[in-house]
C-alpha cells in the first residue's frame, strides 16, 4: 500500500484510500468526546519535520498536517506533556545545527525554537513537564547531556558521564536512563541518572555498545539492542544481572546493530527490529530474564529501524530505515496482523483528549506500562 498524501480509513481490518490532501483542521478539530491521536513527525525528504496527526480510533485517518518549523535536516526525537499541552521535537537543521522546538498542542503554534549547543538527540521530559533531558548527539564528542528548561529552551545544567550520548528515557517509574555510542568502553553500559541530585550510576558491561533499549513499568528490567548480537540482552536493574537471548536460525553474516526494541504495554512481549524485513517477537510472560522467541513479523519495508506502541497496546508501529521515504507500518499488536501504513516516521507519540483537554500522552519509546 502507498498512502503518502492520502487518507487511510480502516474498515474490516483493511485500509481504504481516499485521494486528496487533508484539510488543516486546526485546534477546532479536537472533539469533546475521548479521542486518541498519533502525532508523527515525518522523516521523508519531501516533508521532513512536518507533523501528521492521525485518528487512532478512525483507522489512523489523517486529521491534519502541521509545519511548525522549516529547514529540518534530521529529526531526532519527540516528547509531550499532558500537564502543559506542549510537544517538543529535537532536530538538526539542514546545516547540522541541533535545535528543539516547542509546539502548543491546543492551537498548533510554535512557542519557541532554540539552538541547543552542542547538539541534540532522542530526548526525555520530566513528569512535572519542567525539564527536558537532552543528549548531545550520538556522533558528538561532548561528555555530557543538557538539562533544558521546558518553558524557555534555556540550558540550565549539564550532567557529565560519557560521550556520544544518544537515547534518553524517563520511564513510568523513573529515573532518567541514558545510553551512549562511545567506543572507549563506556558505551557498553546503561546509565541511570538521579533526577533530584543528578548522581550517575550504571549497569553493565553488556556484550557490546548499546543501541536502542526499553525499560519496563517498574524500572526492574531493561531490554537492549547490542552491537554484533543476533538477539537482545536483558538486564535486571535491581541486581545488575544480564542475560542474552539469541535468535535461532538467524540470517548469515554480521548482526551489526538490530535497531529498534520495545515492550508491549502489558509487558507480555518484546518486539525487536531485525534484518531482512523482520521484527522478532519475544515472549516475556513467563520470565523476563529468559525470553522465548514466539513469532516473526514479515514487513513490506526492507530495513526496520524503530518501533513503539499505543498506550493501550492495541497497535504497534514499525518504522523504516532513517530518513526513508518508505511508509511506517501499522500492526494489530494483539493478533500480530498488518493493518496498514502511515507516512514515514520513527518519531511518534500518542496524545489523547477528553473534553478537548489533553488527558494523557504516550512515549516515543516502547516502554512497559505494567505495574507488577
Amino acid at each position: 500500500m502507498h498512502l503518502r498524501a492520502k487518507c487511510a480509513v480502516a474498515l474490516g481490518g483493511l485500509f481504504l484510500m481516499a485521494a486528496g490532501p487533508s484539510r488543516d483542521l486546526g485546534s477546532e478539530a479536537i472533539p469533546t468526546q475521548p479521542w486518541r491521536t498519533l502525532y508523527a513527525v515525518n522523516q521523508g525528504a519531501d516533508d521532513r519535520g512536518s507533523i501528521s496527526v492521525y485518528g487512532i480510533d478512525t483507522g489512523h485517518s489523517l486529521i491534519k498536517n502541521l509545519k511548525p518549523v522549516s529547514n529540518v535536516g534530521d529529526v531526532r526525537g519527540v516528547v509531550a506533556s499532558a500537564l502543559t499541552g506542549k510537544l517538543y521535537v529535537a532536530y538538526r537543521s539542514i546545516s547540522g545545527i541541533g535545535r528543539i522546538y516547542c509546539l502548543n498542542i491546543y492551537d498548533d503554534s510554535t512557542v519557541w525554537d532554540r539552538v541547543i549547543v552542542p547538539g541534540v538527540d532522542r530526548l526525555a521530559i520530566s513528569p512535572d513537564a519542567r525539564l527536558l533531558y537532552v543528549p548531545t548527539w550520538e556522533n558528538g564528542s561532548a561528555s555530557f547531556i543538557n538539562i533544558v528548561d521546558a518553558n524557555t529552551g534555556d540550558i540550565v545544567r549539564r550532567v557529565y558521564f560519557s560521550s556520544h550520548s544518544h537515547d534518553t528515557q524517563y520511564p513510568l517509574s523513573g529515573p532518567i536512563f541514558q545510553e551512549t555510542k562511545a567506543d572507549d568502553g563506556s558505551g557498553k553500559y546503561l546509565y541511570l541518572i538521579d533526577p533530584h541530585n543528578y548522581a550517575v550510576s550504571r549497569i553493565g558491561p553488556f556484550s557490546g555498545v548499546l543501541g536502542p533499549y526499553a525499560i519496563d513499568g517498574t524500572s526492574t528490567y531493561a531490554v537492549t539492542n547490542v552491537w554484533d548480537l543476533w538477539g537482545m540482552q536483558v538486564a535486571n536493574l535491581k541486581t545488575g544481572r544480564i542475560t542474552t537471548a539469541t535468535i535461532p536460525n538467524h540470517p548469515s553474516g554480521d548482526a551489526g546493530l538490530l535497531h529498534g526494541i520495545g515492550w508491549t504495554p502489558d509487558e507480555s512481549e518484546v518486539w525487536e527490529s531485525g534484518r531482512g524485513s523482520r521484527v522478532y517477537i519475544w515472549d516475556m510472560s513467563d520470565n523476563p530474564m529468559a525470553p522465548k522467541l514466539k513469532g516473526v513479523l514479515k514487513l513490506h519495508s526492507a530495513a526496520p529501524h524503530w518501533l513503539t506502541f499505543t498506550i493501550r497496546g492495541d497497535y504497534g508501529y514499525v518504522a523504516p530505515s532513517k530518513d526513508s521515504q518508505s511508509e511506517t507500518e501499522v500492526f494489530n499488536a494483539r493478533t500480530h496482523t498488518f493493518v496498514g501504513v502511515i507516512e514515514s516516521s520513527e518519531n511518534m507519540i500518542e496524545i489523547d483528549f477528553v473534553n478537548g483537554t489533553v488527558s494523557q500522552v504516550g512515549d516515543q519509546f516502547g516502554v512497559g506500562r505494567a505495574r507488577r
